[in-house]
Formats: structure tokens, sequence, C-alpha cells
């Protein structure tokens, strides 16, 4: 970070000491034909794509201190296409469940969607309109366990059904975390949801809201996943879809994801930006 001025969006010591152990081993065995592994400050690369995922700047707006757009992409995307931010938000997912006291891997997750609309540049061919909430753009799906902690996620366009984003997040959770034996979710996803489950070993139980109460009113077992999606709100690039590929939307919830979990496990308070 050298001498600039940090913004609360970087990286602490405690929290690099988590990060920078994998990205370190990612570099070692990324050797070009000349042994070079990159010559680029990797804590200060985390560090931009926080910032931009926390304000929600476009990438030619990122601060001159912070390294400049395309060496910033480079590895956004590098890491977003070789699975990198997957595999180090799963690990870093496991040592905050096991500070809860939790076991490694969950048996139980709460699944539910959320339609974002769309920025104008947003390829048409990825976007849609979601026929309940009229809502145009794209659709985030979540899995996330009873911490709160994401196991899957799925962005697809907003005209896609429910149902179909349920089946997907089941096969992720499957293939990723077999240790998941029921799934609870509202109304909106149909018996396919269920059928598809059953077949998986998961049981998957429709937790209805209570309708006589007026207002909001949390919904047992489900509540979990609407707290997870209102923190992701609070990253200013994740309250509208911005990005031009679904691939990079789902890589930035995982960052986003990150940023809350390194938080929980070096004690460090969130950083708040209602007063700015």
């Amino acid at each position: 970070m050298g001498d600039r001025k940090p913004y609360p969006s970087d990286v602490t010591d405690a929290q690099w000491a988590l990060l920078g152990p994998f990205l370190q081993a990612w570099r070692a065995k990324r050797i070009s034909v000349a042994g070079r592994t990159g010559d680029h400050d990797l804590r200060e690369i985390v560090n931009a794509i926080l910032y931009q995922t926390r304000t929600g700047c476009q990438w030619a707006y990122l601060p001159h201190d912070l390294p400049q757009k395309s060496a910033t992409y480079y590895y956004f995307a590098l890491w977003r296409d070789d699975g990198t931010d997957q595999v180090i938000h799963d690990l870093l997912r496991c040592q905050t469940r096991e500070k809860a006291g939790r076991r490694e891997d969950p048996t139980a997750v709460a699944v539910d969607t959320q339609s974002i609309r769309a920025a104008n540049h947003v390829p048409a061919a990825t976007t849609g309109k979601d026929a309940g909430k009229k809502v145009p753009g794209r659709k985030r799906g979540l899995a996330v366990d009873a911490l709160g902690l994401i196991i899957a996620v799925v962005v697809t366009a907003a005209s896609v059904t429910d149902n179909a984003i349920g089946i997907r997040l089941l096969d992720k959770v499957a293939e990723h975390t077999p240790t998941v034996t029921v799934a609870w979710v509202d109304a909106g996803f149909k018996q396919d949801v269920g059928v598809h489950g059953a077949v998986l070993g998961i049981d998957v139980e429709v937790v209805k809201r209570a309708d006589t109460q007026p207002g909001f009113v949390p919904v047992k077992k489900r509540w979990i996943v609407e707290q997870v999606y209102g923190t992701l709100m609070l990253h200013r690039r994740l309250a509208r879809e911005y990005e031009s590929r679904p691939e990079s939307s789902v890589s930035r919830t995982l960052w986003a994801s990150m940023a809350g979990m390194v938080r929980r496990l070096t004690g460090a308070s969130t950083p708040t930006w209602r007063n700015a």
C-alpha cells in the first residue's frame, strides 16, 4: 500500500494475513516462460477490487493511487475464470464457520432469488424481465447457511423462473457441499425443485410467511437469506447490475462475501458511509 492514505474498503494487515497466502501460492504456480511471476502488488489489486465493489465506480474511475484499470481487471477476470475467487471464498467460509463453533460444511441452506435492474450497457442477450416483480435486468439466486455465509450463487436473466434457478442452486450445493440435506425455500419455488432436491438427497421444505401480520415479518428459517441480500446491497456494485457477463456478477458477489468474512475472522467493524 506504500504511503497512500488507506480507503475504508482496504484490507488490514490482519485481513491480508488471511487472503495473502492463498494468492501468493496462486502466483507461485504461475511462472512464465521467462521465469517471472508478475510484478503487481496483489494486496493492492485486492484493494482495488474491493474498492470498486463497495463504491460501485466504473473501471475508468478507479483512484489513481490504486492499480490501473488494465491490471485490476486482468486479475479480476483471471481469478474469475480460473476459479480462484471461489476457492478462496470457500476456504474463508470454512474458517468462519469453525470460528463460530460450527462444522466446516453446513447441513442446511436457505434459498431465495433477487431481481436486480440492469444498467443500459448490459447486453440484452443476458437480461430479461421478471414477470412477477416487473423488474428488467438479471436475477441473483443465493443458497446460504444458518450463519448467512454464501454456499452457492447463480446469476441469470430476470426472466428465468425461480424454479430453474432453484434447480441450478441445488446442483451447485450438492456438487460443492454434499453435507447439505435440507433446503428452505419460499412458495415461489415449485414442485420441480422439490423433486430435483430429492434426487440429490436434499429435502426441500417450503416455508411460507404468515400473511395475517401487516408489514415486514422475518420468516422463520428463511430470514437469513433476506438479511444476506440486504448486506450485499451495501456494496454499490451489486445494487444494480453493471457487469457485462453474469460470471462477473457472480464473482462480485463472492468478493463482497469475502470482505465480510475477513472482517468476521479478524473482529473488525464494518465500515459505513451512511453519514457521508
